[in-house]
């Protein structure tokens, strides 16, 4: 058994810090979280002294795109390098997330099952992964991987990821059901466009239909998977509401829906605003990708303030894989800059996020009897939400018990 002395300890249940406490660490799972001045340590425990830090659960990333390294054709199909090449570097993407303090990752679209499960054998160090497989459209949806002259991608890829592209609530079944053959946690799907979606295709515009709606969330449920939505606005995103996803990605557009809004709170839908790929959308975008992540900018922040008050939960991801890797937390300042307080901000990387992804029983905070992620800072983030980028306050992890 370990004794973890913390000077501060975060407690996201409460959302507040607390002084002077220990944690006692047994195997993989918190054993013990207790007042320093009250507690009697074994005399057999090592005792592990971060009296001079801060400690905060393991951060969670709810949507990223751990396996994509930019928006250029030509990476996106695979022809910049060999598949065993991205391989790699997708194992050094992984080792830079988890040291940076990010202990389980989402990943909404990309990356294999047999990547997360590598992870889970030890083959290669990483967060603890769930994935989506591959992202469902119909035709025209950014599922579909076309170029700008409408030429399909010549390579097939990796063939443990299907194609994300089905019409009618037919192929919508039939696609869930592969997407979880292939190994998928969880079930991603877009109602709409979005900032990178090709021209022609605005983030209000609905392609799918509600009956093929209705068929996905069905066919998830039925197999015991949450849905993830992408949905900016218009009626492709009231319609996925209405069907009863688990989670709106992106929801940009959401404080014009107050009925949404609340029907979400009540149905326990989560919101992952996912602020930060917007930024790099509009600084380093498509001529259109930038035009639309900079007018949308002051609706996604009405957005999160709606639905903060209207009791929606807020849940932290990035979608930012196809820009950047190994800042996740830039999330958390982007969500303090768009209202949120620093409190709130590192709730939605935590507690709130592992109820979004379904593990809240055994992630998310300290408590006895969760696993036994933590990560230490030598700054106290509720000071200082910006000190978590990039990892640059992180002084040790510990995933599963096991220091990084």
């Amino acid at each position: 058994m370990k004794a973890i002395v913390c000077g501060k300890l975060f407690d996201s249940v409460k959302g507040s810090m607390q002084r002077d406490r220990i944690l006692f660490v047994e195997d993989q799972l918190i054993a013990g979280n207790e007042s320093y001045s009250q507690s009697k340590i074994p005399s057999d425990v090592e005792i592990i002294d971060f009296n001079d830090s801060t400690v905060i659960p393991g951060l969670i990333d709810c949507h990223d795109h751990l396996a994509s390294f930019g928006y250029d054709i030509a990476g996106r199909w695979g022809l910049v390098e060999s598949q065993s090449q991205r391989y790699m570097r997708i194992a050094s993407v992984l080792r830079q997330t988890l040291e940076t303090g990010y202990t389980t990752v989402r990943d909404a679209g990309g990356l294999p099952a047999g990547i997360r499960d590598a992870i889970t054998e030890n083959l290669i160090p990483g967060p603890r992964m769930l994935v989506s497989i591959n992202i469902i459209s119909p035709t025209g949806g950014i599922g579909e991987h076309l170029s700008s002259s409408g030429h399909q991608s010549p390579l097939l890829g990796d063939p443990a990821i299907p194609s994300g592209v089905a019409n009618g609530p037919i192929e919508m079944r039939t696609k869930v059901r592969e997407m979880v053959r292939s190994g998928a946690d969880v079930i991603k799907f877009a109602s709409t466009g979005g900032a990178s979606s090709r021209s022609g295709l605005e983030p209000t515009d609905m392609l799918i239909t509600r009956s093929e709606i209705d068929a996905l969330v069905e066919e998830s449920h039925n197999l015991g998977k949450k849905v993830m939505c992408h949905a900016l606005g218009g009626p492709g995103l009231t319609e996925s509401i209405e069907a009863g996803v688990n989670s709106i990605e992106h929801g940009t557009f959401l404080h014009k829906f107050p009925e949404s809004l609340d029907l979400m709170a009540k149905n326990s839908i989560f919101f992952t605003p996912t602020f930060s790929v917007y930024r790099h959308h509009a600084e380093k975008g498509t001529p259109h990708g930038k035009r639309r992540a900079q007018e949308m900018a002051l609706d996604h922040k009405k957005s999160l303030m709606a639905a903060i008050n209207s009791g929606v939960k807020v849940a932290a991801g990035t979608d930012a894989g196809g820009w950047l890797h190994g800042n996740n937390a830039e999330e958390l300042t982007a969500l303090v800059e768009a209202g949120m307080t620093p409190s709130q901000a590192l709730q939605s990387g935590t507690i709130t996020a592992a109820e979004c992804i379904g593990l809240d029983g055994e992630l998310g905070s300290l408590s006895p009897g969760k696993i036994a992620d933590l990560v230490v800072l030598n700054k106290d983030p509720l000071q200082s939400i910006e000190s978590l980028e990039f990892g640059k306050s992180v002084s040790l992890v510990m995933k599963s018990g096991l220091i990084i």
